[in-house]
């Protein structure tokens, strides 16, 4: 099953893509005993656990079988081509989410060879930076010329835990969707010149700083549930600007498994439903290359894994507000 978030209404309608690829609004349609059940929101479904997914299930495919239901509810607007429907990111609301760093070989020898850590890592990726695909990335208006692309697979979390096991985690993950995790790279040459502790500690968190500016992570297009994506590692990866491939790796490349991000970062965060784990990116930044390449008013930066779509992005430079909803 494959969840959205409509962008609708004051915080945004639960939906799901059906195999006929329309899209269904889940708050357009809870009129009957059955819907009603159903939440809201893509959080409120997950919170609900399996009771409310498989009961959102068999909406799904009775919906799927039944022509002329198709017809009723697209003349009522609950049922809508996915090509025109707006989304926010999948989960507007989290309660946290984590973004892995380090987690691809490549990546980390194009970024000055830098060397596999250890353990994993992660920062936290503050929620006005969520967008949705459609949106736009917004170039920060005093750090526009450094803006790059990190294209990822992003577990979401679908039941609370704390402290579990490498060996349980996997039963703690609701399903997957792409992010992006923009980067205003201005702070790069910064952290790797430097060669003192408290300079190297200032480079770097300043160049995480770089990475949460309000639309730097796009998220979506849908929450592809865990049950259909037979195996997360073995999926293919890939990032374009304006058509052209700049990443494109397998997920099996990662350092860290999910199941040990999962375990690692739960030992600290107590996970909920909704929350959203980044799992790292692949070699092909803009930042690495050469001559470097950088994102520029009027790009359009889509990141696609098979079994969960793509998510699409154009950018634009500030505006007078130069935010967009999530």
């Amino acid at each position: 099953m494959r969840l959205l978030t409509i962008d609708a209404g004051a915080d945004g309608h639960a939906g799901a893509l059906l195999g006929t690829g329309d899209v269904l609004d889940l708050t357009a349609t809870a009129s009957g005993p059955i819907t009603r059940r159903v939440p809201p929101s893509v959080r409120g479904i997950l919170e609900g656990g399996e009771e409310t997914l498989g009961l959102l299930r068999k909406i799904v495919a009775t919906i799927e079988a039944d022509d002329t239901e198709q017809e009723r509810l697209r003349a009522a607007g609950a049922l809508t081509p996915y090509a025109v429907t707006p989304l926010r990111a999948v989960v507007p609301d989290p309660a946290l989410v984590l973004s892995t760093g380090m987690n691809y070989r490549t990546h980390l020898q194009e970024m000055r060879k830098v060397a596999p850590p250890q353990l994993p890592y992660a920062f936290i990726k503050v929620r006005e930076t969520l967008t949705g695909h459609g949106h736009p990335i917004v170039l920060p208006r005093r750090f526009p010329d450094m803006v790059d692309w990190e294209g990822e697979l992003t577990v979401v979390i679908g039941r609370t835990c704390h402290d579990v096991p490498e060996d349980e985690a996997m039963a703690y993950v609701a399903g997957y969707t792409l992010a992006n995790d923009v980067s205003a790279r201005d702070w790069a040459g910064e952290f790797y010149a430097a060669t003192g502790k408290v300079d190297v500690l200032q480079g770097w968190g300043r160049a995480i700083n770089g990475k949460l500016f309000p639309t730097f992570l796009p998220c979506g297009p849908v929450l592809t549930t865990a049950d259909e994506i037979a195996d997360p590692h073995d999926l293919r990866l890939t990032t374009t600007v304006n058509g052209t491939v700049m990443q494109s790796a397998s997920t099996g490349e990662m350092i860290f498994s999910i199941a040990r991000l999962v375990s690692y970062f739960s030992q600290w965060y107590r996970l909920r439903p909704g929350d959203m784990i980044t799992t790292g990116t692949p070699a092909g930044a803009g930042y690495a290359r050469d001559p470097q390449i950088f994102l520029r008013p009027g790009d359009v930066v889509t990141v696609g894994v098979e079994g969960i779509g793509e998510l699409r992005n154009p950018v634009v430079a500030a505006g007078a507000r130069g935010q967009v909803r999530a």
